[in-house]
């Protein structure tokens, strides 16, 4: 049995939403499966998904609605508030000191074992997990592809950032000061401030998530900006 600093008694699951109809069954569709994963191996562990759509102006809503998540709408088209009032609403009632929050991304699908493994890693002693993430081939040219492959061993945890797999413990988190408010870059500026303050960190590519490859994202300096500076 896991006691004390370790263990983990509620999941709190954050996912941005801005105007991802085309993707969004997709990521919900997976989270849910994974999810359920969980509660079959831990049904002691509370889990609790906030979809939070921010700005939206397509049919999101219609598709978050048909999921078993707790949706929320704001309209500010910043990801980083979108993220911290997904993050409030999720831990309200919950003990920071036992919950563990964990962080995907709309145009993102998550394997089966990613809530798990955030939670393992948890009850490991992981104050913050950084996640690997890979985009999806369909959307890369065959030269992306290969440039990518070269540069990514299989298996390898490089410890980079990425709000498409990222997790961290609930009393971390608010000891930090939360996500900002921002338009990018909120997960790199709040990993850098858990660093800061001593969180013990974990890498790991166990549960790797696939997410949007496309050239254009919804967020400012995003995850498209990236590939496109360096697999472009």
């Amino acid at each position: 049995m896991i006691v004390g600093r370790q263990r983990i008694a509620t999941l709190a699951v954050v996912i941005p939403v801005h105007d991802e109809e085309q993707l969004l069954a997709r990521c919900l569709t997976a989270m849910d499966d994974s999810v359920r994963l969980l509660a079959a191996r831990r049904p002691d562990v509370e889990v609790r998904v906030v979809a939070v759509l921010d700005a939206c102006s397509d049919g999101s809503a219609e598709i978050a609605a048909r999921f078993p998540v707790s949706v929320e709408n704001i309209d500010v088209a910043l990801v980083g508030a979108a993220r911290a009032h997904g993050v409030g609403i999720a831990l309200a009632g919950a003990d920071p000191a036992t919950t563990w929050i964990a962080n995907t991304d709309a145009d993102s699908a998550v394997p089966l074992g990613w809530a798990t493994v955030h939670v393992d890693l948890a009850e490991r002693g992981a104050d913050l997990v950084l996640g690997t993430v890979r985009p999806d081939f369909a959307d890369l040219s065959d030269a992306q592809i290969a440039d990518w492959i070269a540069t990514h061993e299989p298996g390898v945890a490089y410890g980079n950032t990425h709000g498409a797999n990222l997790g961290m413990r609930a009393d971390r988190y608010l000891a930090a000061g939360g996500f900002d408010p921002v338009a990018a870059h909120e997960d790199v500026i709040l990993v850098d401030r858990l660093r800061e303050a001593g969180a013990r960190t974990i890498a790991t590519a166990d549960c790797e998530v696939l997410t949007s490859g496309r050239a254009e994202g919804r967020a400012p300096e995003g995850y498209a900006a990236f590939l496109a500076a360096n697999y472009g």
